[in-house]
C-alpha cells in the first residue's frame, strides 16, 4: 500500500511562485517514476512533470522552463517548483506513482489570479 500526501498549494498572483511537496509513505522516490498531474476546472487531468527512478525529469511543453521537478530521497518526497505562474496553471495538482497500480494523492489546489 502506498500513500501520497501533497501540500503547498494556494492562491498566488500571476508571475508568482509556489512549491508543491508530495510525501510518500515509504521509500520509493528513487526507485519508481514519480509524477505530478493537474486537472484544470472542467478539463481532463494532464501530466505536468515526472522524474524517473534514475532522476531523469520530463516536462509538459506548457511548463518547460517554468517548473522544476526534484526529489529528496532521504525524505521520500518529490517537489514541484512552479515559477512565473500563469492563470492557466490554475488547477488541482496531484502526485502520482505506479506500483502495480496507480496511486494518487488527495490533490492540492493552485489558483493563479490577481
Amino acid at each position: 500500500q502506498v500513500q501520497l500526501v501533497e501540500s503547498g498549494g494556494g492562491l498566488v498572483q500571476p508571475g508568482g511562485s509556489l512549491r508543491l511537496s508530495c510525501a510518500a509513505s515509504r521509500s520509493m522516490v528513487n526507485i519508481y517514476t514519480m509524477a505530478w498531474y493537474r486537472q484544470p476546472p472542467g478539463k481532463q487531468r494532464e501530466l505536468v512533470a515526472s522524474i524517473s527512478g534514475g532522476g531523469v525529469p520530463n516536462y509538459a511543453d506548457s511548463v518547460k522552463g517554468r517548473f522544476t521537478i526534484s526529489r529528496d530521497n532521504a525524505k521520500n518526497t518529490v517537489y514541484l517548483q512552479m515559477n512565473s505562474l500563469k492563470p492557466e496553471d490554475t488547477a488541482v495538482y496531484y502526485c502520482n506513482v505506479y506500483v502495480s497500480r496507480a496511486y494518487w494523492g488527495q490533490g492540492t489546489q493552485v489558483t493563479v489570479s490577481s
